[in-house]
């Protein structure tokens, strides 16, 4: 571990400290942060809903009939589903106070202009409801740092300011010294869209979504493919992109027939065909969610115990650790965030990778069943590992999975918490030089 760590401070830290407090990136993080208390509540919809327990589920029909579903549901649409039209507003706003300008104004001309994106036609006007949510944060984030850019270089032209005179209001006067620079940002997403659909390009979301699909329809079940859907999935993550949505195509079409063969196998008592299946990715890789990422927070709480202080961190895992067991891990993305944070891009790429391939020599040689069943996508980590494979060593294989998780995810968070304790001294460095001035 010594050398590990002496490796990643030596080469790692300093690379991954200069993109950590670029000036966008910290916008981004610092934008995701400030809605987790949305996400959270989201993250408590979906276990509302969504949680595997069948006497749980039995009880709630049994008294409210299905409209129990309603309370998650509407929670869920105020906060998972409008996800990246809140985010945009709330990266820009950051992104405008680093340069400290309009970040509400900016913030409003970044929300404005994305709604834009949104229309598929001067006559049939409608957003897209799938990319209001995760599925649609890319195209937001573009959004929010391209629109913040040119705002706040606008308005710092005195030239574009309308001065009002004495007497006028604060909030009027600032209102219109925003005016032109609204207007020529709005005006260049507004000539942008038009420019696409005149190419016949009306919904730039489904576009990048098409892109990203079109070349992974050939995938097949193989220990390649798995890998490659592995990464696939976690790289898209990283940068915003609903990664397991954007799949959903080749999961489906793959992995569930697949499933349904081994399956139908067992029950007809022949040899069980398929190694890789979606149970497989859902019991033994995605463990916590994406990413793997209850061996985070586990690995947080362990190099959290020679702390006598919550570190940051702490705090993000405290929050995470109950909506984790049950893999709904939106309050790590996008609490810590995972989303284009440079320290942890390696072992959260790097963890399902190695897992995927485990899990697929542990099988193949026949250490461990094979699927035989499918599992609701909440089911704790390990107890999936048993149902899937209505054998122990199902359950063993991904607790063993978890362990090395922790191993992968421990170096980096130790790194993590060394960025975070030297920003605190600089931080404490600069108030006491305020304080003596």
């Amino acid at each position: 571990m010594k050398k590990i760590m002496d490796f990643l401070e030596k080469y790692f830290v300093p690379v991954a400290a200069r993109f950590g407090s670029e000036r966008h990136l910290v916008a981004i993080r610092d934008g995701f942060a400030m809605i987790m208390p949305l996400i959270l509540a989201g993250a408590f919809a979906v276990l509302i809903n969504n949680l595997p327990i069948q006497a749980y589920q039995n009880f709630m029909v049994g008294i409210f009939g299905k409209s129990w579903t309603t309370f998650g549901g509407n929670l869920w649409n105020g906060t998972f589903a409008v996800m990246s039209i809140i985010v945009v507003v709330s990266i820009s706003y950051n992104l405008a106070l680093s340069y400290e300008s309009n970040g509400i104004g900016a913030g409003l001309v970044s929300f404005a202009s994305l709604l834009m994106l949104y229309t598929s036609s001067a006559k049939d006007w409608a957003i897209p409801y799938a990319f209001l949510g995760a599925q649609g944060l890319f195209v937001s984030i573009i959004v929010a740092l391209i629109s913040t850019e040119i705002f706040v270089r606008l308005l710092g032209n005195p030239k574009l300011v309308i001065k009002m005179p004495e007497g006028v209001p604060p909030a009027v006067a600032k209102s219109f010294a925003a005016l032109l620079p609204s207007l020529i940002v709005l005006s260049i997403w507004a000539l942008f869209k038009s420019i696409t659909v005149a190419l016949g390009l009306t919904d730039i979301h489904q576009a990048i979504f098409n892109a990203i699909q079109a070349p992974l329809v050939g995938l097949a079940d193989t220990l390649g493919s798995a890998i490659v859907v592995a990464f696939l999935i976690h790289f898209l993550w990283f940068f915003g992109l609903h990664g397991t949505n954007i799949l959903a195509p080749i999961l489906n079409a793959v992995y569930l027939p697949a499933i349904n063969d081994n399956i139908a196998a067992f029950k007809a008592g022949k040899a069980i065909p398929h190694i890789v299946t979606t149970p497989f990715f859902d019991a033994f890789v995605h463990l916590g969610g994406a990413g793997t990422t209850i061996g985070l927070i586990i690995a947080i709480y362990i190099a959290s115990r020679r702390k006598k202080k919550r570190s940051e961190m702490q705090n993000v895992a405290n929050l995470a650790i109950a909506p984790g067991i049950f893999n709904i891990n939106e309050p790590m993305i996008f609490g810590m965030p995972l989303v284009l944070n440079p320290i942890f891009f390696i072992p959260f790429i790097l963890t399902p990778v190695v897992l995927t391939i485990i899990s697929y020599f542990a099988i193949a040689i026949g250490l461990v069943p094979r699927t035989i069943a499918m599992m609701p996508w909440t089911t704790p980590p390990i107890i999936g590992g048993f149902l899937v494979t209505g054998s122990i060593r199902g359950a063993l294989l991904a607790l063993v999975n978890l362990i090395i998780s922790v191993v992968i995810y421990l170096p980096f968070v130790l790194v993590a918490e060394k960025i975070e304790e030297k920003n605190d001294r600089v931080n404490k460095e600069a108030l006491a030089e305020e304080k003596i001035r």
